[in-house]
């Protein structure tokens, strides 16, 4: 073909066209993205077609045994959600998971102890939401049965171990705020504010000192392995000790190892904290060098409430 000025026209217009089709051709989804798009528009009839699809060709993917039990329970095929749950927790689905929407759907079906069971399965199994379980709409028909409070009760604890825990609360005598005097002679040595954190699970101390810029921190928890108590103190001049024990005769008793020093011997450390009242409790800490044989005073402080 020659090039005139005639045909540049015609190519230029046939290019434009050619553009303009591809561009408006749609380019359809791949089945797991086009199944996910009418799951996630709760098109449940499109979805269990769609991931019932998808279970064939990949019948390991649990993902994909959650998704249709779910549009299954939402049509209210209960049978079939059951037993699509049931695979997808051989799966892989977390049992926790699979569980609860095993409860979910038993009750909907009207069989409220099979639903209990299910529950009961999914406590011991980790789930620990009790606000989800009380607003759950899937399990109104439960709410007035005695089990639902035990239920949700355990639940709340399960979430919340430390704060329901007897050993967790051992140490909260020293929770407040407090000023520190030396125990002879009263003079001033510091402030501190200890504080529960992370769901009631650590106390943490918050150290200043009064006549220097000394800080410091300490955590203290309850080892649920060891069945001991720990206190990891760092402080503003790069120390860190290690102490470990527990409540004895109403007075939280820490102990370390011996602690290598830059010169001399190691230093064992005993650190007492005795409940003297409401608002008082004493801190004695005493060195030994010589492997706990014998001890020496290293500070005695009082706290004292603030007001």
């Amino acid at each position: 073909m020659h090039w005139t000025p005639r045909n540049a026209t015609r190519c230029l217009l046939f290019l434009m066209f050619a553009t303009l089709s591809s561009a408006q051709i749609p380019v359809p989804d791949d089945p797991e993205t086009a199944a996910d798009k009418v799951y996630q528009a709760h098109d449940w009839k499109s979805s269990e077609a769609a991931y019932s699809s998808l279970t064939q060709k990949a019948p390991s993917n649990f993902r994909f045994w959650y998704r249709l039990a779910t549009a299954q329970k939402s049509l209210g095929k209960y049978d079939a959600a059951l037993d699509s749950f049931a695979t997808a927790e051989k799966a892989g689905t977390p049992r926790y998971l699979s569980q609860y929407a095993i409860a979910e759907t038993q009750a909907l079906k009207g069989n409220p102890t099979a639903s209990f069971t299910a529950l009961d399965e999914a406590l011991k199994s980790g789930y620990a939401l009790p606000d989800q379980l009380s607003a759950d709409a899937d399990l109104a028909s439960l709410h007035n049965d005695p089990r639902f409070v035990k239920i949700l009760e355990q639940t709340k604890r399960a979430q919340a171990p430390c704060k329901f825990g007897p050993e967790f609360r051992q140490f909260d005598f020293w929770i407040g705020e407090w000023n520190v005097v030396i125990a002879k002679g009263e003079m001033p040595a510091g402030d501190s504010r200890i504080e529960l954190s992370l769901g009631d699970c650590v106390i943490v101390e918050n150290w200043t000192s009064k006549n220097s810029l000394y800080a410091g921190k300490s955590y203290n928890v309850y080892n649920v392995t060891e069945k001991r108590w720990e206190q990891f103190w760092v402080d503003n001049s790069a120390g860190m000790i290690h102490f470990y024990g527990g409540l004895k005769d109403g007075v939280m008793d820490y102990w370390t190892d011996e602690i290598p020093q830059p010169s001399g011997p190691a230093l064992k450390r005993h650190l007492q904290f005795i409940q003297l009242g409401p608002d008082k409790v004493r801190q004695y800490s005493q060195g030994s060098t010589d492997g706990g044989k014998s001890w020496k005073p290293e500070y005695d402080f009082t706290y004292i409430r603030k007001k």
